[in-house]
């Protein structure tokens, strides 16, 4: 075929329709309607005929956008001679495309790889508390108590830590921390709890992974971080004697009045609060719990009748109900605290009186005044911690026989029970203890002992009104 010039390839006019031009062998230039002039090279590779259209338009120069008649020649002179070699230079071009492509994906997959290495490699104890509390326990009390002591006792401390670079010393700093607060019980709470949470994350990625040292709650002896005289064993067998009852009545009842009494108040010990007054007096003859007594409400108590009654949300377990049938002692008790706190739902109100106060208000209030028993770990005395009171008034027979508890008033009571002829059987039912013996024994005894209830309750409750010589019987 002729070869066309420039000058004809420059005159070529667009018509209505889009045409097709000859320009050279296998070098074809389509017209658009618009004027535009697109390349097209014809080659046959493989026995099969192919087109390629240029990416780039005629112009009479070279340039981004064109590409002029000699330079369209050039490219396909190019192709065709690739053609003739069996090679497709538009499936070479897609094998380079995907080639690229492939590449990238690569790239990007190295890249997602590095920033999700980098992001589990910076995951912090924090970040492993999240995912714990979220999926791995599951408390009665939908985990407040665990958010409440780690984000109070642990994470402000090790929270910021990344877990690949958590250490037993570190841990091990938190926990010292409340053994100087004199809380050595919450201590080992604390560590049981960590413990759990560790030995739930070493199981699971990307934990697991992280814990490159192992786990550092294996290295934790809390036996050696705790006070030395802290009973590991949680085993207390602390009972007040009869002689102690009428003693911790008289302290009672002398502070109040030489606090009434005083002309300067800031220069004599404050006295036991009343309402913690009538909490001691109440534990003790009726056998409740501190977190049963802190959560009574006046709804379940009728002062006529002389019930009360605790759910088993309040309970230690949540184990069953329990309605306390009172002494007169015991009765007398809430009428003296009704004076104090009756206009409010609950009988012993927090501040704000919009709930309860709290459950460990009353151990801290007789721990505090039994402060010649608190001891830093060389043993010299501790010294008062901020805005508590911290005394010895309420230290019993000298101290001989050691501090006592909110929990030791229950475990007297119950001993004075036994000493007064109740049965073992009669007293566990006034403690609200699960009872021992097969299901189907459970199952079919169904007395409630109510009557022996009552009765135990009022023995006890005449024999504490003769220790602390109250006039009701």
């Amino acid at each position: 075929m002729a070869k066309m010039t420039a000058l004809q390839v420059a005159a070529l006019k667009p018509r209505d329709k889009p045409y097709k031009q000859n320009v050279d062998t296998g070098l074809q230039l389509r017209i658009a309607a618009n004027g535009v002039k697109t390349w097209i090279i014809q080659y046959v590779v493989g026995g099969r005929q192919r087109e390629l259209r240029l990416s780039r338009s005629y112009g009479p120069a070279t340039d981004d956008g064109h590409l002029s008649l000699a330079d369209a020649r050039s490219e396909a002179a190019r192709v065709r001679a690739l053609a003739r070699e069996g090679i497709d230079i538009q499936v070479q071009h897609e094998e380079a495309w995907a080639a690229a492509e492939m590449a990238k994906s690569a790239e990007a997959a190295i890249q997602a790889e590095q920033l999700a290495k980098a992001a589990m490699e910076g995951k912090t104890v924090q970040d492993m508390f999240d995912a714990w509390i979220s999926d791995g326990v599951r408390r009665k009390d939908g985990n407040a108590e665990l958010k409440r002591s780690f984000t109070t006792g642990v994470l402000p401390h090790i929270g910021s830590i990344k877990v690949r670079d958590i250490n037993e010393h570190q841990i091990r700093g938190v926990l010292r921390k409340l053994v100087e607060r004199d809380v050595n019980r919450a201590a080992v709470i604390l560590r049981n709890d960590l413990t759990q949470m560790f030995a739930w994350a070493r199981k699971r990625q990307p934990w697991r992974k992280l814990l490159v040292e192992g786990d550092p709650m294996e290295l934790i002896e809390i036996e050696k971080i705790v006070a030395p005289d802290f009973d590991m064993d949680g085993f207390r067998d602390r009972v007040l004697s009869d002689a102690e009852v009428t003693e911790l009545r008289g302290i009672l009842v002398r502070r109040q009045l030489e606090y009434d009494a005083a002309p300067n108040k800031r220069v004599v010990p404050q006295p036991l609060e009343p309402m913690t007054q009538c909490a001691i007096w109440i534990m003790l003859s009726t056998l409740t719990r501190v977190g049963e007594t802190s959560m009574a409400k006046w709804e379940h108590v009728d002062l006529k009748a002389g019930e009360w009654f605790i759910p088993k949300a309040n309970v230690k377990g949540n184990i069953s109900d329990l309605t306390v049938y009172m002494s007169a002692f015991t009765l007398e008790q809430f009428k003296r605290l009704h004076a104090l706190t009756g206009h409010t739902a609950w009988c012993f109100p927090s501040r704000n009186v919009e709930t309860h106060l709290d459950v460990k208000s009353f151990t801290k209030q007789i721990g505090d005044r039994q402060g010649m028993f608190r001891r830093n770990k060389d043993g010299s005395p501790r010294a008062p911690m901020k805005n508590r009171v911290q005394d010895s008034t309420l230290v019993l027979a000298g101290g001989k026989n050691g501090p006592w508890t909110s929990h030791d008033l229950r475990r007297t009571g119950a001993t004075m029970m036994q000493r007064l002829g109740v049965s073992i059987e009669v007293i566990d039912r006034c403690q609200n203890h699960v009872l021992g013996g097969s299901k189907v024994r459970r199952h079919y005894l169904h007395h409630d002992y109510a009557e022996e209830k009552r009765e135990a309750w009022r023995l006890l409750g005449r024999h504490l009104s003769q220790l602390t010589k109250e006039k009701t019987l």
